[in-house]
C-alpha cells in the first residue's frame, strides 16, 4: 500500500453516517489519514465535524428523483459539478481506497475515486439497494450486504459480501443506570422508546403525543422526535430529546419495546439489544419502499410488528399494548438472530485488505 489514506462519504441523513462514525476512530488509531466527502449542509458535516483529526470537504449535491419534479433539471447539474469536484479532490488526496454509506452525496464521490483509479467499497444496510448505491455499483469494486438476500437485487459482476449487521459499539457497552438517571424514570414501570428518525417523522409524533395520556397509564416514554419537532408537552414520566447520540445506547437499555420508522441501522441495532419493535414505515409515497421491505422481513422472521403510517393515530396504542404483552415471543425470536458482535472489526478488516 503507497499510502494510509482513505476517504469516507455517506450523508442526508444519520442512516448514511452511523456506520462511518464507527469505522473511523479504528482507522485513525490504525495511523490513517481521514478524509470525509459529503454535502455542504447534510446532518452528516454536523456530525463529522466534532470528529478531531478528520478533514471534512464539501461538495455539491442533487437529489435524483424516480419522477418527473422540475428540480431535477437542476440537480442533475448539481451532481454533474459533485462529480467533477469530487474528482478532483481525489486525485490531490491520492486516497487508497474509498467507503461509501450511500445518499445522494456519494454518488460523485465513487464515481470521483473510479475516474482515479481508487477502489471504492459500498455498504448497503436496506433489504433492497438504494438508488444511489444501484448507480454507484456501476463503479464500485465492492458493495457489502447487510441482508443476504440483498445480492438478489445487484449486478452479478460486483463482488457482494455479506457481512452481516454491524451494530455500533456503544450498543455493547450500554449502562441502564446511565439511562434512567438521564430521563429521571423508575425501574419499576415499562419503558417505551418513540423514535422519529433524525429527520423527525410527523405521524409518529403525533401519534405519541395523541395517545399520551392512555400511554403513560402503563408506560414511561422516552421520545426522541427530530431536529425542531419537540413540543411543549411536560408530563411525568415522558421525556423528550431532538436527537441523540452518546446517551442513545444507554437510554436504548432501559427500555421494554421500541417504537419507529424502519432504517436498517436502528432496527439492526433494536434486534441486538433485543427490544421488541413495532414499525411504521415510511410510506411508497414517502420513500422508495425499503423501509417497507425492512419491517415486511422483521415482521416475518418475528421480531416486530408493522403498522401502516397512515393508521398510526387511530391504532398505535392497541397495537403497542398488544406488542408489550407478547414481549417474550419476540425476544425469544430475536435471540435466535446470529449477529457478530465483531462485524466492525471484520468490516475494518476488509476494507484494509481492498485498499492499494
Amino acid at each position: 500500500m503507497a499510502n494510509k489514506r482513505i476517504v469516507f462519504t455517506g450523508g442526508g441523513t444519520t442512516g448514511h453516517v452511523t456506520l462511518n462514525l464507527s469505522l473511523i476512530p479504528l482507522f485513525l488509531d490504525d495511523g490513517w489519514e481521514v478524509y470525509y466527502i459529503g454535502s455542504k449542509r447534510g446532518i452528516e458535516k454536523e456530525l463529522v465535524e466534532k470528529i478531531k483529526n478528520v478533514k471534512y470537504i464539501s461538495i455539491p449535491t442533487g437529489k435524483l428523483r424516480r419522477y418527473f419534479d422540475l428540480k431535477n433539471v437542476t440537480d442533475i447539474f448539481n451532481v454533474l459539478a459533485g462529480c467533477v469536484k469530487a474528482s478532483h479532490i481525489i486525485r490531490k488526496i491520492k486516497p487508497s481506497v474509498v467507503f461509501s454509506k450511500g445518499g445522494f452525496v456519494s454518488f460523485p464521490v465513487v464515481f470521483g475515486a473510479k475516474v482515479n483509479n481508487v477502489p471504492a467499497i459500498l455498504h448497503e444496510s436496506d433489504y433492497t439497494p438504494g438508488m444511489a448505491n444501484r448507480l454507484s455499483s456501476k463503479f464500485a469494486n465492492t458493495i457489502c450486504t447487510t441482508f443476504e438476500e440483498t445480492k438478489n437485487y445487484l449486478d452479478k459482476n460486483l463482488e457482494i459480501i455479506h457481512t452481516g449487521p454491524v451494530v455500533r459499539p456503544d450498543i455493547l457497552r450500554a449502562k441502564p443506570d446511565e439511562g434512567y438517571k438521564i430521563c429521571n424514570f423508575k425501574k419499576e414501570k415499562p419503558v417505551l422508546m418513540a423514535i422519529g428518525g433524525s429527520l423527525g417523522a410527523r405521524s409518529i409524533n403525533n401519534a405519541i403525543r395523541e395517545n399520551l395520556d392512555k400511554l403513560l397509564e402503563t408506560f414511561q416514554i422516552v421520545h426522541i422526535c427530530g431536529k425542531g419537532n419537540l413540543s411543549d408537552i411536560k408530563r411525568e414520566g415522558y421525556v423528550q430529546f431532538e436527537y441523540v447520540k452518546e446517551e442513545f445506547a444507554d437510554l436504548l437499555s432501559i427500555c421494554d419495546i421500541v417504537v419507529s420508522r424502519a432504517g436498517a441501522n436502528a432496527i439492526f441495532e433494536f434486534l441486538f439489544a433485543q427490544k421488541p419493535m413495532l414499525l411504521i414505515p415510511l410510506t411508497q409515497n414517502q420513500s422508495r419502499g425499503d423501509q417497507i421491505e425492512n419491517a415486511k422481513r422483521f415482521e416475518k422472521l418475528g421480531y416486530a410488528k408493522v403498522l401502516d403510517d397512515e393508521l398510526a393515530g387511530e391504532r398505535l396504542y392497541d397495537e403497542v399494548i398488544d406488542l408489550y404483552q407478547n414481549r417474550k415471543t419476540y425476544i425469544e425470536n430475536m435471540k435466535k438472530a446470529k449477529i457478530s458482535k465483531n462485524a466492525l472489526e471484520e468490516l475494518f478488516s476488509l476494507i484494509k485488505e481492498r485498499a492499494r
